[in-house]
């Protein structure tokens, strides 16, 4: 419970402050955000490239462990993945307050959750992460960047978006670890400790759900 009240407390302050604390919004923030998704990246700085590709990164990171997470809850994770992709951890942090804990893993398997699940996701995550990273701290403009950090709303809540959603990885993975069977604290740390690269390596390496007792007894009849 009192993880809850903590995650609460902190999704309203994190909206208090991005709403009321935060640096003013400054003109054009529309068009720069059109600008980056559509991928008219001339003239921006390619840190604020990187970081905004990587915002889009973090949710499919989550999605890997979310939707095995959901199955069973009394809330489904599907809405808040889903809002994940444009508003990052003001999406998530509801779901992490109404779910329950859920280290076992029961039920078959859907495409879905096989599909997300895959190493084939954790590689791409991983690979697209590593990019960017490198590319963002060889490439960009870091003096630029944190001039833009103090002054503009958008580019300031969009770098503690990505600190929050590191930060708050720890919550899902335990139990993600426990589905599986994993009882590994080095890693756990190893994950936690190493922000967006620890958990998409992190679903390059976990192995698969068990199958259930049901989807096994059905595939031993099918053969």
């Amino acid at each position: 419970m009192m993880r809850k009240i903590a995650l609460g407390l902190l999704w309203l302050g994190f909206l208090t402050y991005a709403f009321l604390l935060a640096p003013p919004e400054q003109p054009g923030t529309f068009d720069l955000i059109v600008d980056l998704s559509t991928g008219k990246w001339e003239g921006i700085n390619p840190t604020i490239v990187a970081l905004f590709n990587i915002m889009g990164i973090w949710p499919l990171i989550y999605s890997g462990v979310l939707y095995s997470d959901g199955k069973g809850q009394r809330v489904p994770a599907w809405p808040f993945a889903v809002g994940s992709f444009g508003v990052g951890a003001f999406a998530l942090l509801p779901y992490l307050v109404l779910r329950q804990p859920k280290p076992v893993w029961e039920g078959a398997k859907s495409w879905f959750i096989r599909l997300i699940e895959s190493r084939w996701t954790g590689l791409i995550a991983f690979l697209g992460s590593l990019v960017l990273v490198i590319w963002g701290f060889t490439v960009g403009d870091w003096h630029n960047f944190v001039q833009q950090w103090q002054t503009d709303r958008f580019i300031h809540v969009m770098s503690l978006d990505f600190c929050l959603l590191h930060l708050l990885f720890p919550t899902l993975l335990g139990d993600d670890m426990a589905r599986r069977g994993m009882q590994n604290s080095a890693l756990f740390w190893l994950v936690t400790v190493i922000p967006l690269l620890g958990p998409a390596l992190y679903l390059v390496v976990r192995p698969a759900l068990p199958e259930s007792e049901r989807s096994t007894l059905k595939a031993s009849v099918s053969g």
